[in-house]
């Protein structure tokens, strides 16, 4: 190659460069960065979304001198997305067998300054600019769990409530909503009754079958022990220590393993346990309607302890009581409808033992129920004389 066709070969690859970049669409670029919550660390992720711009309306602006109403349809959609985005608190997921917790800060597009942000990088020749725009960051935030040392996921508790009556599993998913994203303040007292307030119909319960007098009759919020006993087991397996629990009066086969429940009757019977860690602790809810089991997730601190819970030691085993019967408008008179069946009477031990970092037994502690035998219960017609 001569020295002529060199620079010849220069000139042909700079004009090439200075059309592409001419031919370069021109970007709208918004920045941000959301926190999450991964491996007990707060970490920063970038995000960038970025929208092109008609070349003939950023040629029609950069002659006029002011931003060209063509390019109108192409930033009303922008701002639209833009403020489409919501903030939605900061809650953990399970990923690939990791929880991490994550955010969403909402926007709030700045369109004046956006756009006058715009004219100034088309009349400077640029081919971007920056898209101005308000954060709105959720209030339970992922800096909130992580100055609260909510920074990894502590213990799980799950029960089943396959079988449930429709009222049953309302009244359970009402439960269960209310200690959803709920925190425990370190040092608190978590008191079961307390947190769920008030069981009737202005508070989303509907009547149920409760255990009284011998029998089983409809009171508001009939179910309600099957999240007592959830929340228990995620607790339990925490390691907190128990300040009120108790036992169904007989054994019931939704709150297997025998004896590993918690039973609640406001105001005479409650669950109360206390967090020891020094952290707050974060408690998610979780359901599925389809294979009908229910979730309790407890986030915290690392504390370093192991708490392992045995399988029931059951003895003490009586026939089950004669049966009984509750009022029931939908059985015809003479007829009956089982309702419950028999259960043998029994004594359930299971243990706790906690252990320190270094692997040492800290303590260890027995749960023990004491079940009464109870008897089949059939629903007849409220004229019967069974009754």
């Amino acid at each position: 190659m001569t020295r002529l066709s060199f620079f010849l070969s220069l000139g042909l690859c700079a004009s090439a460069s200075a059309q592409a970049a001419a031919d370069a669409p021109f970007k709208l670029i918004l920045r941000a960065t959301e926190q999450r919550i991964q491996k007990g660390e707060v970490k920063n992720a970038s995000i960038v979304k970025s929208w092109k711009l008609p070349a003939a309306g950023v040629a029609a602006s950069k002659k006029n001198g002011k931003v060209s109403t063509t390019l109108s349809p192409v930033l009303d959609k922008m701002f639209d997305q833009i403020n489409a985005r919501a903030p939605r608190p900061a809650s953990f997921r399970n990923v690939g067998g990791s929880w991490v917790a994550t955010q969403q800060t909402g926007w709030i597009a700045d369109k004046d300054a956006s756009k006058s942000n715009l004219l100034k990088a088309i009349m400077a020749g640029k081919d971007s600019a920056e898209v101005v725009f308000k954060a709105v960051v959720p209030e339970r935030s992922v800096k909130v769990l992580a100055g609260r040392g909510v920074l990894w996921h502590v213990s799980t508790g799950s029960s089943s409530y396959q079988g449930s009556a429709d009222f049953r599993v309302k009244n359970v998913l009402v439960g269960a909503s209310k200690l959803d994203n709920f925190f425990i303040a370190p040092d608190h007292e978590f008191n079961f009754n307390e947190e769920i307030g008030q069981i009737d119909a202005s508070t989303g319960f509907v009547k149920g079958f409760v255990i009284s007098g011998g029998t089983l009759t409809k009171e508001d919020g009939g179910g309600i022990c099957q999240v007592s006993t959830t929340i228990f087991r995620a607790l339990y397996q925490a390691g907190l220590p128990i300040t009120e629990r108790h036992e169904h009066s007989h054994r019931v086969a939704y709150y297997d393993p025998v004896g590993y429940e918690a039973t609640v009757y406001a105001p005479s019977k409650n669950l109360r346990m206390k967090n020891d860690t020094g952290k707050h602790l974060f408690i998610q809810a979780a359901w599925d309607t389809k294979a009908q089991t229910l979730r309790f997730d407890i986030f915290g601190a690392n504390t370093g302890r192991t708490v392992s819970v045995s399988k029931p030691a059951i003895s003490n085993f009586k026939a089950p009581a004669n049966p009984s019967y509750s009022p029931d408008d939908r059985v015809a008179l003479g007829g009956r409808r089982l309702l419950d069946t028999p259960m043998q009477g029994m004594t359930s031990l299971i243990t706790r033992t906690i252990k320190s970092p270094s692997g040492a037994v800290v303590s260890k502690d027995t749960l023990k129920s004491v079940y009464n035998p109870w008897g089949a219960v059939y629903g007849v017609n409220p004229k019967d004389g069974r009754l």
